[in-house]
């Protein structure tokens, strides 16, 4: 063997080689909180303008609350986190513990940590405005069948960034099928023809009507991560 080769395969094995990098590398990605996408100084004055004496820092701490109650009630496998959420987050967070269950899943969120959170985007459009929230988000995420890991691992952080919609309804009037914002019957999930509809058409039950005064999480996602 030349030395050439040798040197290769002591750099490569060795302390400062290769596999000591890659390990480096690993622990540098488990621990690195993702960049989130901060649109908060420009945004934040258009808010300010439409609703005079909100304040932002409320809505910011609301929407991280529930999106750990989101992800707790995934992993509790029921709805009593989100008990008072709203109920578009609700049916999220419904469907998802409901696929899990059809296919023998058990899907954990351990250990969660927000690191940072900004105004990602604001949106007008019919009759609603949308703030989007962006967060940070560390934690143990993983999924189990029969007792066996199949995605994910339970002792690797996850650094992820997830994006947290609040909805503020300002013309109920705009709110008809077709453009209306996550209106579904909270019983069937049928849509639903206007945020005044007292009685689903499909399944007959009684609805409670949207209040449109009020800012409400409707909908989170998780945009990016990275399972080292």
């Amino acid at each position: 063997m030349s030395s050439d080769v040798i040197r290769t395969l002591k750099w490569v094995f060795g302390k400062g080689g290769l596999i000591e990098e890659y390990k480096r590398q690993e622990q540098m990605l488990e621990e690195t909180p993702k960049s989130v996408a901060s649109m908060t100084r420009i945004f934040a004055p258009q808010i300010s303008r439409d609703f005079p004496g909100m304040n932002l820092e409320q809505f910011e701490a609301l929407a991280q609350q529930q999106l750990v109650a989101a992800l707790q009630a995934v992993s509790a496998g029921n709805l009593e986190s989100v008990a008072r959420a709203s109920d578009e987050l609700k049916e999220q967070v419904s469907r998802q513990i409901e696929g899990n269950r059809a296919a023998g899943v058990r899907e954990t969120y351990e250990q969660i940590r927000i690191h940072q959170t900004e105004i990602s985007n604001y949106e007008k459009k019919n009759g609603t405005c949308v703030i989007t929230f962006q967060s940070a988000v560390e934690h143990y995420h993983y999924k189990e069948k029969a007792g066996k890991i199949i995605w994910g691992y339970k002792d690797r952080k996850l650094q992820t960034k997830y994006n947290m919609e609040l909805l503020y309804v300002q013309d109920a009037a705009q709110q008809t099928e077709g453009n209306a914002f996550g209106l579904n019957c909270p019983n069937c999930g049928a849509p639903m023809k206007g945020l005044g509809q007292q009685i689903c058409e499909y399944c007959g039950s009684p609805v409670v009507p949207v209040d449109t005064r009020v800012w409400r999480m409707v909908r989170f996602s998780e945009v990016d991560y990275h399972h080292v």
